[in-house]
């Protein structure tokens, strides 16, 4: 059975952000503050860890107020995160939206509010709600008379509902899977805390554990590797996409040809090195696992060859991320912020609190463990959304 259609318009409207100076920003909950939402805390729920206030006076209308049920939308931002949404649940205290977001109302009477998300989140709606986007250099704008131009499928309340109904308890299988997977990182970062927290004096520094000539490095770019020179295949040049999510993974792919690599082959990439970007997004760390064929970094990562008698990768790694002596260094050295400041002399000097590489090995055999189980569950976390796009896709299409 098909379901008549109309306009979004029909049915909802766009609440426009509100706009302010970096010198406006208030202290959270405040005397005379409202929380401003903005691109960062539109997640895949809304993220509440990260907010700041603005004046209220700045809110010249209430209907900018943020309501249970609205749908926050990225409508400035990277081509591929136009129209980005997420649900606002009750908030305990008053909000509103920022410039680049707007918020997407539903009439009650006309569309069941939860109904009108899961219609909005679904692949397609996403995917014409991007195309809805204006270039101007490297952001795009929502054009909202488009967005509104929409046509949303629209069956009578009582099937919206049920619709929704059926959608929510899928969407929550999907959450805990989302939360097992939360778990388990932190299950890893609290034994690595109960291993090595209490280690509060460095016995050593990253320069002393890679000794050998080169062996702490970045790479070529610029007048040494210029991007006319990437070809379709050859030897991998890595970047900070490859290193961005502290997990090494392919992402872009760069290559340059034997001949350039034969005179770039001292920025050899090996297994067992540690990446660490030091360029754009800034304090991200990566091991580089066993199996990755020849490649080479650029400047903007920092690539560590340890002595591997004395400091395993994956340990290195993991106190980079989480130790209090590295983390109070850095944030230090950088004046509070990692990503304004950080480079190889900084690096090199990280104090390293080091346990015996017995220990290291030992929360290694953890670690790996962990990971395999957290493997698995991104894997089954994959499939649950590809099953959960199929559902969305009948639901929306009146098979459901």
């Amino acid at each position: 059975m098909s379901f008549p259609a109309v306009a979004l318009g029909d049915v909802a409207e766009f609440i426009r952000g509100v706009t302010y100076k970096p010198s406006d920003l208030m202290d959270n909950f405040s005397e005379g503050a409202i929380v401003c939402m903005r691109t960062a805390n539109v997640q895949k729920v809304l993220d509440e860890s990260d907010l700041l206030s603005i004046p209220r006076g700045h809110v010249k209308s209430e209907e900018k107020i943020l309501r249970e049920g609205d749908l926050l939308v990225s409508t400035a931002n990277s081509w591929n995160l136009v129209g980005k949404c997420c649900w606002v649940p009750a908030l305990s205290y008053a909000a509103t939206v920022g410039g680049f977001i707007a918020a997407l109302r539903g009439d009650k009477s006309k569309v069941d509010l939860r109904y009108l998300y899961h219609w909005f989140n679904s692949p397609d709606t996403q995917a014409d709600a991007r195309n809805c986007g204006r270039q101007t250099t490297n952001i795009s704008n929502m054009d909202i008379a488009r967005c509104l131009a929409l046509t949303i499928p629209l069956p009578p309340i009582p099937e919206q509902r049920r619709i929704a109904a059926v959608l929510d308890k899928a969407d929550a299988l999907r959450a805990k899977r989302r939360e097992a997977i939360a778990k388990l990182d932190q299950l890893l970062q609290s034994v690595f805390l109960e291993m090595f927290g209490g280690s509060t004096t460095a016995s050593t520094s990253v320069a002393e554990l890679a000794p050998a000539a080169g062996a702490i490095r970045t790479g070529p770019f610029g007048s040494q590797l210029l991007h006319s020179e990437f070809v379709d295949q050859g030897i991998a040049v890595l970047g900070i996409d490859n290193a961005v999510s502290n997990t090494f993974a392919w992402a872009k792919p760069r290559f340059i040809t034997a001949e350039k690599y034969a005179q770039l082959a001292r920025y050899r990439v090996n297994p067992g090195d540690v990446l660490i970007t030091i360029m754009g997004t800034c304090g991200r760390c990566a091991v580089v696992p066993d199996g990755v064929p020849t490649a080479i970094n650029t400047k903007h990562l920092c690539c560590i060859t340890l002595d591997a008698t004395r400091c395993e990768p994956e340990f290195l790694h993991s106190y980079f991320l989480m130790h209090p002596v590295a983390r109070s260094y850095l944030e230090s050295r950088a004046k509070g912020a990692i990503m304004a400041g950080l480079n190889m002399g900084i690096i090199k000097e990280l104090p390293v609190a080091l346990p015996s590489i017995e220990e290291q090995r030992r929360f290694v055999t953890i670690k790996k463990s962990l990971e395999k189980q957290r493997a698995q569950a991104v894997s089954q976390e994959s499939r649950s959304d590809e099953l959960f796009a199929a559902l969305q896709q009948n639901a929306f299409a009146g098979t459901l």
